[in-house]
This record gives C-alpha cells, structure tokens and sequence, in this order.
C-alpha cells in the first residue's frame, strides 16, 4: 500500500512538473517525422495481464513493419529526436500516464514483450511478475549498454533471449523478492545519477 501511494504521489508530480518538457518533446517528435508523438505497444504486466505502454515514439511511424522487436546500435529506423530522446531516456516519461493507472510502478522488473515471455524459466517468470514492472530496475541500470551488445553480436535475437534475457531476469528476480521502499528509493536515485551524465 505504501508503494502505490509513493508511486502515485511522485508520477503525479512528476506529470504536472514535467509537463512543459512534455509537451515540447511531442511537438519535436511530431515537426521531426511523420506520425503520432506517442507510441503504444502490448507488454506483459503483472500476474501474467497484458497492457498497453505509453512512451514517446523514438522510430518512424511504421518502423513494427520494417524490422525486428529488438532495437540493435544505429538502428536506421531511429528518428533524429529519437536518438536524443534514447541517449537521455526521455521516451520513457509517458510511463508515468501507466504508473497512474496502476498498470506500473516507478521501480520494478521493465515490462517485457509477450513474445519474449514465453522465453522465462518458471521459476524466473513467477518470481518477476510477481510484482508491478516499473519505468526503472537494478536489471536497466545493469544493462544499459544492451543495443551495443546485440549490435555487436551476430544473431542479435538469439543473444536476446539465450543470453542477455536471463541475465536481466535473474537481476529482476532478485529486486522483485526484497523489493521495499528504500530499495526503490535507491534505484530511483542511481538512476537519475546515470541519466544526468
């Protein structure tokens, strides 16, 4: 209870600050290329629900129909304002619209295509889904270097799902069962340590 009420208090806040910022993101997005400021996708959320994610659409408009699920380096499909919008991780912030309607949390295991679900172990998958997934975790900050990683790889879905995957589940696993308002505190502010380098 006193998690959703921090989550609630701080997303809250953050949309109302944030707001200008906001707004001027979707109107760079919207003069930069053709399409909506805003991009949904179906995620798995927690217990196993699927729900719609809202974040600031980083790709050209039809980018689903031009190549894989997996974003790999310099991905051609990337908009000018996109790069600075991933670099600094300004997509991210409509999640807070999710964290609102309960479908997130500000800290915990990043929500994760179905297709790549069906890829968790059944101890992992439990254990990660137990809680609500969040804009941010210990498996991100672990993991930032991950379009580097499959860019360099040569079958980059199956370095996904055999290697980097399992890694991140059992980092998430570990958050999700000691997960208290001081870990995600913690988090919170490793974060935004990271993203104001």
């Amino acid at each position: 209870m006193a998690k959703r009420a921090f989550d609630l208090l701080l997303a809250a806040a953050g949309l109302l600050l944030l707001a200008p910022l906001l707004l001027a993101v979707g109107l760079a997005i919207r003069l930069d290329s053709p399409g909506p400021a805003l991009f949904r996708q179906e995620r798995v959320g927690r217990g196993g629900r699927l729900f719609r994610i809202h974040k600031f659409r980083t790709m050209v408009a039809d980018a689903p129909a031009r190549g894989p699920g997996l974003t790999v380096g310099a991905d051609p499909r990337i908009t000018r304002v996109g790069r600075v919008l991933r670099d600094k991780r300004l997509d991210e912030l409509p999640q807070l619209i999710d964290v609102l309607k309960g479908d997130m949390s500000l800290v915990g295991p990043r929500p994760e295509l179905p297709r790549y679900v069906v890829h968790y172990p059944a101890a992992l998958r439990e254990r990660v889904l137990a809680v609500r997934p969040g804009l941010t975790d210990p498996a991100s900050l672990a993991f930032l270097n991950e379009a580097a990683r499959l860019a360099a790889a040569a079958d980059p879905e199956r370095e996904y799902v055999e290697a980097i995957l399992p890694a991140k589940l059992a980092v998430a696993a570990d958050y999700a069962d000691r997960a208290s308002l001081a870990t995600d505190l913690g988090v919170l502010l490793r974060t935004l340590r990271r993203l104001a380098r």
